[in-house]
């Protein structure tokens, strides 16, 4: 693969990620109600979303899903009702902040963990994004297969560190987020953000 192709690659992810998503949103929440070292659960789940994405992408299921409206809907649907579910659930806790000097749990790291990678594998638009958005960075001349490998494994890092820098600089203003009536308009900005990627996600139409 060439090098300026594989940089136009970086320099492209770098700024989808940079936009904020669902599992932004996600990882922002946790670092306000739980700390740092919460919301650093979602980096692992994340990667693992992103990378159980891109791979069934680039195994074809990808152009499955954009060729059978009856499975992108079922999966779209799962995925958009599992979003709302999240932002209902988000918007309706009410934040204690003396929980907030409370350790994690971990069955709650594993939950927050399972809540990422959910949100970031379980998502039919970055399924048919990722078979769109990848090819356009291979070199037809050269193994399609380890280009593939390095793709991939670019963007999941890139992903990883994404959410890790949310997490960080939300988990640094944490301090000044511990009064009750401001955790819960966070919540409730959060909440609303993953309602509405729900709705938007179910209305997402077959290409």
């Amino acid at each position: 693969m060439p090098l300026e192709l594989w940089i136009a690659f970086v320099l492209a992810s770098a700024a989808l990620l940079a936009v904020p998503g669902p599992t932004v949103m996600l990882a922002v929440s946790h670092a306000l109600n739980g700390g740092r070292r919460t919301a650093l659960g979602t980096v692992p789940g994340t990667m693992l979303g992103d990378f159980t994405a891109m791979t069934v992408s680039l195994a074809g299921a990808g152009a499955v899903l954009a060729a059978s409206a009856t499975l992108f809907t079922v999966l779209k649907l799962a995925g958009a009702a599992y979003l709302i579910w999240l932002g209902v659930k988000l918007w309706r806790s009410k934040p204690d902040p003396a929980v907030l000097e409370q350790s994690i749990a971990p069955a709650s790291m594993r939950s927050v963990f399972l809540q990422s990678f959910v949100v970031t594998a379980l998502n039919p638009k970055g399924i048919v994004f990722f078979v769109a958005f990848v090819p356009q960075f291979v070199d037809p001349a050269a193994p399609v297969l380890m280009q593939f490998v390095v793709l991939e494994a670019t963007f999941v890092i890139l992903a990883g560190v994404n959410v890790a820098l949310w997490a960080m600089a939300a988990g640094t203003l944490r301090s000044r987020f511990r009064r009750p009536a401001t955790m819960r308009l966070v919540n409730r900005i959060g909440g609303g953000f993953l309602i509405g990627a729900g709705l938007l996600t179910a209305a997402v139409r077959r290409a």
